[in-house]
């Protein structure tokens, strides 16, 4: 992900007060090549709460290149094995505002089978479907 995947991608899932969600690659050529892909899950050592991110998931061992960051307590997903991995250091207020209008509608959740526009047809889709959906201009890990 150091090779700016999550760059220029838009945050397809807000629900306000409670999550944002990213992680599906704006160009579709890129998108489809991480598709499918999976990775194993990390022990949970820091519970779900306000400022943290961690990878969507379907099960166990069922990560992806999905993130989303937490607008407020969602503790009980912790027995579910949903690990946060960073905490949000500067600038919450501006996830707080992000674009919530669309609701799942812009592409819901991994297990909501709505997600196959955004894989295959990238930022073009998205803009020309959903216009006010906010973007990630640019993501550094550090």
């Amino acid at each position: 992900m150091r090779a700016g995947f999550y760059d220029d991608s838009r945050f397809f899932r807000v629900i306000a007060g409670d999550f944002a969600q990213f992680g599906i690659a704006g160009d579709p050529l890129l998108a489809a090549t991480w598709r499918n892909a999976s990775f194993a899950d990390d022990p949970v050592k820091q519970s779900n709460v306000r400022g943290y991110v961690a990878y969507a998931m379907t099960g166990p061992d069922a990560r992806t290149t999905q993130i989303f960051v937490l607008m407020g307590d969602r503790s009980r997903q912790d027995k579910d094995g949903f690990a946060p991995f960073g905490k949000v250091t500067a600038g919450m207020e501006v996830v707080d505002k992000l674009y919530s209008g669309y609701g799942e509608g812009a592409g819901g959740g991994m297990r909501g089978g709505k997600q196959a526009k955004i894989f295959e047809g990238g930022n073009a889709y998205v803009d020309g479907a959903f216009p006010k959906l906010d973007k990630l201009v640019r993501a550094i890990i550090l």
